[in-house]
């Protein structure tokens, strides 16, 4: 048998009551961690803030459309058509840099930027005065 010194039984109570103190500290660390976790997440949305961004979204088509409406009651011509569709590119942008995954909405951006070219390339065979007037204000490339 091993005799039992000063030293040695030291030792002993030094691992019986460290692991009592990396516990404590692990709780009050994981109770910190979930704190946070909690304050950094964003709010699930209710129904009345899903109703009060739809209603958002409205009005703001409503200002581009007044915006670029080339007479009273306008919605349909080239410009209001882009100016729409360049709004909505922006808004699912935004979407898929949070959700970087969703791939069907990424296919539909895709799809209203194939659109929004046909319709500019229409508008720069109809009028390039109006193409070029379009593009300086919404501030595209092409």
């Amino acid at each position: 048998m091993a005799k039992v010194t000063a030293k040695t039984a030291s030792k002993k109570a030094v691992k019986k009551t460290a692991p009592a103190k990396l516990t404590a500290e692990k709780k009050v660390a994981s109770k910190v961690k979930n704190i946070v976790e909690k304050e950094t997440k964003p709010a699930k949305k209710t129904a009345k803030s899903k109703a009060s961004e739809a209603k958002a979204e409205e009005n703001s088509k409503q200002k581009v459309i007044e915006q670029y409406a080339t007479k009273k009651g306008d919605t349909g011509s080239p410009e209001v058509q882009i100016a729409l569709s360049t709004q909505k590119i922006y808004n699912l942008s935004k979407h898929l840099e949070q959700n970087p995954k969703d791939n069907h909405s990424r296919r539909g951006l895709l799809k209203i930027i194939a659109k929004r070219r046909r319709i500019l390339n229409y508008l720069l065979n109809k009028d390039e005065g109006r193409y070029e007037g379009l593009i300086k204000n919404l501030g595209l490339k092409k």
